[in-house]
């Protein structure tokens, strides 16, 4: 909804269910972004991330879908506001799933008596005067000049030196010293192969401060190759047979190409200049630049994936390119001089280099099978378990960003547990208020509290639930005469969608039938097209049971309708079932700005429904389409429809209620009834008080924040 940075997940129907390994993608997305190693997550987009303002996760404690719809109306903003709405697939620990298994979060009480890491486990700037790099370079942004290494470093790091007996034959840049801040940049790199004289040039790229490609040459060796390294090279015997150009004839071109002030970048520099046999004074060296202890180097393809979000050296490709790699260095010593030491000591490339190596370890042993006839197995079975996946938390709070925990429980490896009931929700509210604006990435935890969440009070209210879904999808039709036809009854109501059940009423003085359909939009469907309409012969009446769940149920409809997940969708029901997806797409093909088609499955069986649900681009094109299918005819099928009342988790929802054993739980929730009763108005009061803060916080966050709110449930 933001001017800049936007999240897109077009899921509908099966899909809108995600996993815990899926929310985390996303968070952990959101929170690191391209450049600390973190993927788009792979079932939705974050469109320009690097926008991105903070991320805030609102976890409303041991409440569930089951509370969501329990308390629809009382949900007013929450409902209106977030757009995307998705079952979370159940997790047997919620923390762990959410913040990863390397998360150890023991946050300290302050004095308020709430739970808060603000300003604990996080890397501050002091901290990082013991990073290489701010030992090094020091904490200001400096220019090109500064990172150039000097004569005594490049000595020390085995530089072809002007005037060194081992640099004896070999041409220099006839480059001066008098390089400036805007001096140009070149990346170079070499591609060798093993000869009888040692390592020869084979390949060179040059490149420009833009990365356009100056030079890109294969090179014949003087000496007779012994070993191509084809797998790091690229090189194979069959590239080099019409080749003509020598090494000398690269030493002139890249003479004439180079002007005087030329600073060259590449990564362990020296071997290339050793390779070309040639001396050249200004050096940016991207192995020394992104300085390690113990005079340890990072990799080019580690650099490259950290800092640039950019992969290179992949396995698929045979070997190296020169090109490549010599506009990745170029662009890392871009990156470097441009952000500054502080910035990149802040993205603590020497955890996130542990995190792959982990991450690595962990995969492999995961695809470690065991020995046939039990060899090797004792083997196995000594190994240690397999590595847990490392926890973002962990590389916000090393790259300076500050998480922030509020809440009532105490978060540790167990889960969301300990109640400490000094602190209200309200008080949890104020002190958000204050500390998100501050934090990168919130989690602000509210609670009903423990009064509420009692095993026996949820229980209720999931017979309560599941009892007011099943008599909205419930219609009674009638009456009929004696002897009426139940075949042309159950086809016309078929129309409307499909039905889960029907049976005759006996106990009137003239027949009813009693129907129960699976969809929401097709009871509604019967209600509105099917009143007072002939049907078997008879002027019917069509309504839903008269209880006291069910005196509101026309406002929760119309709500339903309004609903923001479903701005732009229509159920459309009469379709055959011999009608495949690919057929509906050609007929509705016609139709603007269709954006999607979900086609309805029984999830026992796997075959569809008669009905469908379209997505339109446009919520104009909607009632467009509305007007244009109701009696259309569909390989003689006459088809309905009306807008959307249940979105796609809660049509898979309301399908797993419909074929659950009801009777599940249910002594409980009569034993429990005058209990539930009693405190269930006290209980919408708390909702109604639980959406006003939730308002309240949303509407404190800035601009381009991505607010996700969780109900975890009880397990």
């Amino acid at each position: 909804q933001e001017k800049s940075c936007h999240l897109s997940a077009a899921l509908l129907g099966e899909d809108s269910e995600i996993s815990q390994d899926q929310l985390y993608e996303l968070l952990k997305y959101a929170a690191l972004g391209k450049c600390h190693n973190a993927a788009q997550p792979s079932w939705c987009r974050i469109y320009h991330q690097s926008h991105l303002a903070g991320v805030v996760v609102v976890v409303l404690h041991e409440m569930s879908q089951l509370h969501f719809y329990r308390f629809y109306l009382q949900f007013k903003h929450l409902r209106k506001v977030f757009r995307h709405r998705f079952t979370l697939a159940p997790s047997a620990n919620f923390p762990v799933s959410l913040y990863g298994e390397g998360a150890n979060l023991k946050p300290q009480n302050t004095p308020q008596g709430l739970t808060s890491t603000s300003n604990e486990c996080i890397t501050k700037s002091s901290d990082l005067q013991c990073d290489p790099i701010i030992r090094r370079y020091g904490g200001k942004k400096k220019g090109l000049t500064s990172y150039t290494l000097t004569l005594e470093e490049q000595k020390e790091n085995d530089y072809p030196i002007e005037g060194s007996p081992r640099c004896q034959g070999y041409i220099s840049t006839e480059c001066d010293q008098q390089r400036t801040d805007s001096s140009p940049l070149f990346g170079l790199d070499c591609e060798m192969c093993l000869t009888a004289k040692g390592n020869e040039v084979t390949r060179v790229s040059l490149v420009d401060a833009r990365g356009q490609c100056l030079l890109n040459e294969l090179v014949k060796p003087e000496s007779t190759v012994l070993n191509y390294r084809t797998r790091f090279s690229g090189i194979t015997k069959k590239m080099l047979l019409p080749v003509k150009t020598r090494l000398s004839d690269i030493q002139t071109r890249l003479k004439k190409m180079l002007p005087h002030d030329a600073v060259l970048v590449g990564h362990s520099l020296n071997s290339d200049l050793q390779a070309l046999e040639m001396i050249h004074p200004s050096v940016i060296d991207t192995s020394l630049l992104f300085a390690r202890n113990e005079g340890r180097r990072f990799k080019l393809k580690f650099l490259a994936k950290a800092v640039l979000g950019k992969e290179i050296q992949c396995e698929q490709k045979l070997g190296h390119d020169p090109t490549e790699d010599a506009r990745a260095a170029l662009e890392l010593a871009q990156f470097f001089i441009e952000q500054g030491p502080i910035k990149v000591a802040e993205l603590n490339l020497e955890m996130l280099l542990t995190a792959e190596k982990l991450a690595e370890v962990s995969q492999n042993k995961a695809h470690t099978e065991l020995q046939p006839q039990g060899c090797g197995f004792q083997e196995q079975l000594n190994e240690p378990p397999p590595l847990s996946k490392p926890c973002f938390l962990d590389c916000l709070q090393v790259t300076g960003q500050k998480p922030l925990l509020l809440g009532r429980q105490g978060l540790d490896s167990s889960g969301l547990c300990q109640s400490n009931l000094s602190t209200s929700n309200k008080q949890i509210l104020q002190r958000a208020l204050e500390d998100v604006p501050l934090s990168k990435f919130s989690i602000i935890q509210f609670s009903l509290g423990p009064e509420y969440l009692a095993s026996h009070l949820h229980a209720g209210l999931y017979e309560k639930v599941r009892s007011k879904l099943t008599d909205m999808l419930t219609i009674y039709a009638g009456p009929f005469e004696e002897d009426f036809c139940m075949k042309s009854v159950k086809k016309e109501f078929g129309r409307c969608g499909p039905i889960q059940s029907l049976t005759v009423v006996t106990e009137t003085f003239q027949p009813y039938v009693c129907i129960q359909y699976e969809v929401l939009e097709a009871a509604q469907l019967a209600v509105e097209s099917l009143n007072g309409a002939e049907v078997a012969g008879s002027c019917i009446k069509v309504q839903r049971p008269v209880t006291a769940a069910m005196l509101d149920c026309n406002v929760l409809i119309k709500e339903l309708e309004l609903d923001v997940e479903n701005e732009g969708v229509i159920y459309v029901a009469g379709l055959k079932k011999s009608l495949t997806e690919t057929d509906l797409q050609e007929e509705f093909s016609q139709l603007k700005d269709l954006e999607t088609l979900f086609l309805p499955k029984d999830l026992q069986s796997g075959k569809h429904r008669n009905c469908c649900f379209l997505k339109f681009q446009k919520t104009q094109s909607a009632v467009d389409a509305l007007e244009a299918i109701n009696g259309w005819t569909m390989k003689g099928s006459e088809l309905r429809s009306r807008n959307a009342l249940a979105p796609g988790h809660l049509w898979r929802w309301i399908w797993q209620m419909n074929h659950s054993n009801g009777k599940q739980g249910k002594h409980i929730f009569y034993e429990k009834m005058e209990q539930l009763s009693d405190c269930e108005q006290d209980l919408r009061k708390k909702v109604k008080k639980l959406d006003h803060h939730i308002k309240k916080l949303y509407r404190s966050l800035q601009n381009n924040t991505l607010c996700v709110v969780l109900f975890p449930g009880v397990n």
